[in-house]
């Protein structure tokens, strides 16, 4: 560690001591006049912004164009001087943006507004070194500081402070009480104890009162909550950049009626007015609430004095005029459709108002290429880029060893930086290793490439110093090692992709000519044709009705695409190879079935007198499908072969029963059975349809999930080992190492397509031991592909219950008027009704509304973020018709079977997925009453 730190400190040391430098730190220090340096790109940027902070010892601001860069430049410089830094001091705090239209009634993300906030906190306590901005971030008007500075407090143990004043305090500043404290921006009571998780801390604290006086500060662990030591001091800083409290929302409500006055507007702002009038925050309030704080600070007010980094001026300046006039537009459509809306410039700064903000401070320009003016020149290049040519790598590190210049490669974890002194070593290449290798004898150490551990975006190269450094990113294609979420978001962006978004430029694909890119329409002897371009400027012409040879080019692989040429062989050597790894994945899944048919199973015995008397038990009169169903359940278990059979139905169509005569023919048998669902509450549901079926038989019961204290896992982790337990209904949970079972003979899935590749790894290994029924009213393509190409068994549940009627499905926008009637509608002939809102930070104030529109409702609240004894107490209660209406999330998605509950309104029907709609309008119908299906 210390090899590669002292290398890396001692060439920034160079740097920022070299004469060049020192002039760049005092003409920027001077301030009369921009200090534009030129020649710096990619990673070498932050390496200079890193000596620029250690020249200068005064707060930076890097603003960069593009809101997407804000993360990475930060983490490269983090790199360069924080954590290789010698005394380790640098604090880099990005500043993101709000990343959401102002204009469309969104309300910013809470991590968004806590990293603000956090980083404007420090600003003001003087603990942040470099902030780096995009240029949309920048122009984002906020509070003054002084108003920002009301909502912190610094708590000590002696100070006088009263517990209720403190209570008070956390819920001003945007905290929320939550049962246990468990995320950052939580606190929660009991008794003269406040338990406070502040961003700032790896760990939530307990403060304990005695009177009005802060006895103890003991930060503690939030999966034991045991004490982890005593604190001396805390700081409580405000969730948001701007605080929005209650009071604010109701002085909102009365300016709002004396500034939109207009009749068309009066909908919108009604629809406002019912949460603001009550306190209650509604989506958007975010960008409406100037009208009550006015904004006329900036980022800027808040680092005085900071030296302003401007990354390419121009780009910042060409960004953030088209970002302002793209926000004039958006104002006057919505304006024009009937929103409530202020205007950009009370929201956000103008160009022109921001490059006179902007003169009063200290400004460095960074510019990529040569700049006319140009103070200085620095060169920084990108480094090479490899793209998983290993062997050019290798041919580039030895050439540079060579030639005396320093490189260092750089692993983002201890695994990739293992890797890549494999490959060094493979390649014969001596090098010094950070963690833990000895040096090689004989090795000239300043020669000496040098592989560590640390996370930059991408290489680069020093000729004046000597230095290159290499990423992984570099090295391997890039897609490998970006982070899990961005990776699956460019998978989704692949999927949907289609030619109704194509742009002059974009990369397309021709089945028989292969990738080129698309560079607009024209006419072609009066028909109008799409112009692909091909390497060597080779154009095809593709007439618009055989657009079925097109499609957009679309990868997971990150990087950009060689263009095929027309004629050639590449196109059809890429094809070949992409069948023949299509057949390989095939012939894998053609194996692991195969092994299932040769496998030995188990044959269960033909049906018992008792599970006669189960089945007769029912009170139902089993539809056909159902009972043809059964019989294929029955027929494959009674087979020496591992069933594998996917029960396809909709939803209420009695899949469960299906699986409970499987479960108990096992049980029957002495067999365990486990049964596999994807959410807590489905999997409740399951246990109590379960318990309640089998109560007449001497059938042992056990539920895992977060429902269950810890202490009882434990017993029904040992108990499914021992086969004390017959059945155990379980979450992902169940399929944990530590769950073993004394004889499993049957597992039951219930919408196998909603657990994760890991979860899919594990059953699959399952099923080559045990019988498995999977059940589900929305098969993947893959599963239902497999299905009907005979790789798993399947059966069809396509008949309704007896007297089930179709769901009455009515989509329209959200009136106060049309959720009454439709409350009121079901109250009256005795039934419950499900109100889905996926807003966790907005649901109690729905609840509110409903509350209020229909004043004889019973109205309660679930949601995933609830404890699991009050989550559990509520979903009991509605059961139980405790409650006519639930206001929840999507957490009642799967499998509540409730019959009494016939309506379902869900808000904001366009954020869901076909599948998700499809899904929770089965949780009403499930009687012989017509049901009703609400899409707002």
């Amino acid at each position: 560690m210390e090899i590669l730190e002292k290398r890396i400190h001692k060439i920034i040391a160079r740097i920022s001591e070299a004469a060049d430098f020192r002039r760049i730190a005092a003409d920027a220090l001077r301030g009369d006049t921009d200090v534009i340096v030129s020649g710096l790109a990619g990673s070498a940027r932050a390496l200079f912004v890193a000596g620029l902070w250690q020249s200068l010892r005064r707060p930076l601001i890097v603003v960069t164009p593009q809101d997407r860069a804000v993360d990475a430049f930060a983490t490269d410089i983090a790199y360069f001087h924080g954590e290789l830094n010698a005394n380790g001091s640098i604090r880099v705090c990005p500043f993101p943006a709000w990343e959401t239209d102002p204009y469309a009634g969104l309300t910013p993300h809470a991590d968004i507004q806590q990293s603000r906030a956090t980083t404007l906190w420090r600003l003001r306590k003087k603990q942040a070194d470099i902030v780096v901005a995009s240029i949309r971030s920048l122009a984002a008007r906020l509070p003054s500081p002084a108003q920002f500075d009301t909502y912190s407090l610094h708590i000590a143990t002696g100070d006088d402070l009263s517990q209720d004043l403190l209570i008070e305090h956390l819920s001003s500043a945007g905290y929320i009480r939550q049962e246990p404290a468990g995320a950052p921006g939580e606190f929660s009571v009991r008794g003269g104890i406040v338990d406070v998780f502040s961003p700032l801390m790896r760990n939530p604290v307990r403060i304990e009162f005695f009177g009005d006086n802060v006895d103890s500060i003991r930060e503690f662990d939030l999966d034991d909550q045991r004490s982890r030591g005593p604190v001396q001091h805390i700081d409580v800083l405000p969730m948001q950049d701007a605080v929005i409290s209650r009071e604010m929302l109701r002085q909102w409500g009365a300016l709002a009626k004396q500034r939109w006055t207009a009749e068309a507007v009066q909908n919108d702002l009604n629809e406002k007015l019912v949460f603001a009038d009550n306190g209650e925050l509604f989506s958007g309030a975010s960008y409406l609430m100037p009208i009550v704080q006015p904004m006329e600070s900036t980022i800027l007010d808040y680092a005085d004095p900071a030296v302003l980094v401007l990354d390419a001026p121009e780009v910042l300046e060409e960004a953030h005029q088209k970002f302002f006039s793209a926000l004039e537009q958006r104002f006057e459509q919505t304006g024009n459709a009937g929103g409530a809306v202020l205007p950009p410039g009370e929201i956000f700064v103008s160009p022109q108002d921001l490059k006179t903000l902007a003169s009063s401070h200290r400004r460095l320009h960074l510019e990529e290429l040569g700049a006319a003016g140009a103070s200085f020149f620095v060169k920084g290049q990108p480094s090479e880029r490899f793209h998983g040519r290993i062997k050019d790598m290798a041919g580039a590190v030895e050439r540079s060893r060579e030639d005396g210049r320093q490189v260092i490669l750089l692993g983002s974890t201890i695994g990739m930086a293992e890797r890549l002194r494999d490959i060094l070593h493979e390649y014969g290449i001596p090098f010094r290793s950070e963690f833990g290798e000895q040096p090689l004898k004989g090795l000239d150490e300043a020669a000496a490439p040098i592989v560590g551990i640390g996370r930059i975006s991408g290489g680069l190269r020093l000729p004046d110093a000597g230095l290159e450094i290499y990423a992984e990113t570099d090295i391997f294609d890039e897609s490998e090692h970006l982070p899990r979420q961005h990776r699956r978001r460019q998978r989704i962006s692949s999927f949907l992709s289609d030619l109704q978004d194509l742009k002059p430029g974009d990369y397309v694909v021709h089945i028989d000519h292969g990738i080129g890119t698309y560079h607009g329409l024209t006419l072609v002897h009066e028909k109008e044709c799409m112009v692909l371009l091909y390497q060597g400027g080779d154009r095809l012409y593709v007439p618009l009705e055989r657009l079925d040879l097109i499609q957009k080019y679309s990868s997971t692989e990150g990087a950009k695409p060689q263009l095929d040429k027309l004629g050639g062989t590449t196109w059809i050597a890429r094809k070949t190879r992409a069948k023949r790894a299509i057949r390989d994945m095939a012939q894998e899944l053609l194996k692991l079935y195969a092994e299932r048919k040769v496998a030995a199973g188990y044959a269960f015995a033909p049906d018992t007198e008792w599970q006669k008397e189960f089945e007769e038990a029912f009170q139902y009169e089993e539809t056909p499908d159902q009972l043809t169903t059964i019989a294929d359940i029955k027929r494959d278990m009674e087979s020496p072969m591992p069933m594998d059979r996917l029960v396809c139905g909709d939803v209420g169509y009695g899949k469960t029963e299906v699986a409970m005569r499987a479960a108990f023919k096992a049980i029957s048998d002495g067999k365990q059975v486990a049964v596999l669902a994807p959410t807590t509450v489905l999997c409740y549901q399951h246990f109590e349809t379960f318990k309640e079926r089998f109560a007449a038989f001497p059938v042992t019961i056990k539920m895992l999930s977060r429902f269950v204290p810890p202490k009882e896992l434990k017993t029904v982790v040992a108990d499914a080992e021992s086969g004390k337990a017959d059945i155990v209904i379980g979450t992902h949970r169940l399929l944990s190492k530590d769950v073993k079972f004394h004889d499993l003979g049957l597992m039951v899935v219930d919408e196998e397509q909603r657990f994760g590749v890991a979860h899919k790894e594990r059953l699959k290994h399952l099923k080559k031991q045990v019988d498995v029924v999977t059940m589900t009213a929305t098969p993947i393509p893959r599963t239902l592909n497999m299905a009907l190409s005979g790789l798993r068994d399947m059966s069809v549940i396509e008949t309704a219950p007896r007297d089930r009627l179709a769901i009455q499905t009515v989509v329209v926008k959200f009136k106060p008027a049309v959720i009454e009637n439709a409350i009121n509608f079901e109250l009256d002939r005795g039934g419950q009704v499900y109100v889905v809102h996926n807003r966790v930070e907005s649901i109690y104030s729905l609840a509110n509304f409903m509350q209020k529109i229909c004043p004889k409702a019973r109205v309660g609240v679930a949601h995933g973020q609830m404890s699991e004894k009050e989550l559990e107490q509520v979903m009991t209660r509605f059961m139980h018709h405790g409650f006519d209406v639930l206001v929840a999330t999507t957490i009642i998605e799967n499998g509540l079977d409730i019959p009494l509950a016939n309506t379902l309104i869900v808000n904001r029907a366009d954020r869901y997925g076909l599948s998700q709609l499809y899904q929770l309008r089965g949780r009403v119908g499930r009687s012989n009453r017509r049901a009703y299906a609400y899409l707002l």
